[in-house]
């Protein structure tokens, strides 16, 4: 079953029949063509009055096809398609909130973040040097939250750094050991939540500079920054 995309937003009778009376052809409702209408259902995110026209039309098509040894079988396709075309349960918004410096607001959002994790937290940051958040993130550690950190070589050895205090008190640390900088500012939580911006982990970035975070679980962000951080911590694997 081919199903051309565009199809449930122009609602056109014809064209959604098309559709419908492609999975009906052999009156059973396979499990690829049930994947495949879930996938444009999900696609196309029909509206509820979308798919009440959806269930009429499949109504209309199985009134036509019931014949007498043949209806148990039209039924019994009719009710695989309405169960798919029940109203479904909407997404809340996600969340995304700011957060800017100087100031206490990207401090306490990065805070907040760390001690609210339960199993993951990957940190990717250019520098560490705000004992504060070094302190939140060692408290982490130790009630057994999986804490990696990625970060740059050379920052690592600056006076005021934190990186080799929070190593040699068992976090995981990866340093890039390219000519270049490892420049990212972004963390992960649970992998669920990514905290990004351009905001340093340094006391200077919370008390003088003009810097900024976005906090966010949308997994359209989440997982990109996921996959670029364990892209990352594989390749700086020790040899």
């Amino acid at each position: 079953m081919r199903l051309g995309r565009g199809i449930l937003r122009a609602m056109k009778p014809d064209e959604v029949d098309g559709v419908l009376a492609a999975t009906l052809e052999d009156v059973h409702l396979s499990r690829g063509e049930r994947s495949a209408l879930r996938q444009l259902l999900d696609a196309e995110d029909p509206t509820d009055e979308q798919l009440a026209f959806i269930r009429h039309r499949a109504f209309a098509l199985a009134r036509d096809r019931v014949d007498g040894a043949l209806s148990r079988d039209v039924l019994e396709w009719l009710e695989g398609v309405v169960k798919l075309l029940q109203p479904r349960e909407r997404r809340e918004s996600v969340r995304a909130e700011v957060h800017f410096s100087p100031g206490p607001a990207c401090l306490d959002a990065i805070t907040r973040q760390l001690q609210g994790a339960r199993a993951h937290v990957d940190i990717c940051v250019f520098t560490i040097t705000d004992d504060r958040l070094a302190g939140a993130i060692l408290d982490a550690h130790r009630r057994g939250v999986e804490t990696r950190i990625v970060t740059d070589d050379d920052k690592a050895h600056d006076r005021g750094s934190d990186v080799h205090r929070l190593a040699s008190a068992g976090v995981e640390v990866r340093v890039d050991q390219s000519e270049h900088h490892m420049h990212h500012k972004f963390a992960v939580f649970d992998r669920a939540v990514v905290v990004t911006g351009s905001y340093n982990w340094t006391r200077s970035a919370a008390q003088h500079n003009r810097e900024n975070i976005l906090v966010s679980d949308d997994e359209r962000l989440v997982a990109p920054y996921q996959r670029v951080f364990d892209d990352m911590w594989t390749r700086l694997a020790p040899g």
